[in-house]
């Protein structure tokens, strides 16, 4: 009588990963918390562009008081943003798109290597091997345009983020205490 075949087995750790047994190719642990973090912190848009709480600051100390409390108060809707705009940027430039893809799949398939890369005689670390494929991907980085793209991204979600932040008015106190004025 013939034995049935055993069940296939499954890589090491697969059944207990909570990422779909993508192994190594999946975001780490504290990555995870800092998105469900960042999820959590997420303000109302309502709330976020409500035009009567807008106005100009009195004064330089104000400014830089609001500065700090909208970035703090709304740094979860500020990250969405900034990750509007880089969608936007990427997806108006598919040469930058293609440079990307170029990047991640020489260095997926790098990693995903059982053998390690040995170049000149040498064996690679990891570190280096991204660096094969920094330079590999760097000719369609720079006919993309990469560098104006980049520049422009910040120079966006400097303006858009940083005028948000410095014309939004302090949420009123929630305490009942006595509060000072300043003079």
């Amino acid at each position: 009588m013939a034995e049935a075949a055993p069940p296939p087995q499954e890589p090491p750790g697969a059944e207990s990963d909570p990422r779909g047994g993508l192994g190594r190719l999946s975001p780490p642990g504290w990555a995870w918390r800092w998105l469900g973090a960042r999820r959590a912190g997420l303000r109302p848009w309502g709330s976020f562009l409500d035009q009567r709480r807008f106005g100009v600051p009195q004064n330089l100390g104000e400014l830089w008081r609001r500065l700090g409390h909208n970035a703090e108060r709304f740094q979860s809707n500020y990250l969405l943003l900034f990750l509007a705009l880089l969608a936007y940027c990427l997806l108006s430039s598919p040469l930058l798109l293609v440079a990307l893809g170029v990047f991640f799949g020489v260095a997926v398939r790098l990693r995903a290597r059982e053998t390690p890369l040995v170049l000149l005689g040498r064996e690679l670390s990891p570190a280096h091997q991204l660096g094969v494929a920094a330079g590999v991907s760097l000719p369609l980085f720079w006919l993309a345009g990469a560098g104006a793209a980049l520049f422009w991204l910040l120079g966006a979600a400097l303006v858009f983020l940083g005028s948000h932040a410095a014309f939004r008015e302090l949420e009123p106190p929630e305490s009942e205490e006595l509060q000072m004025e300043p003079v």
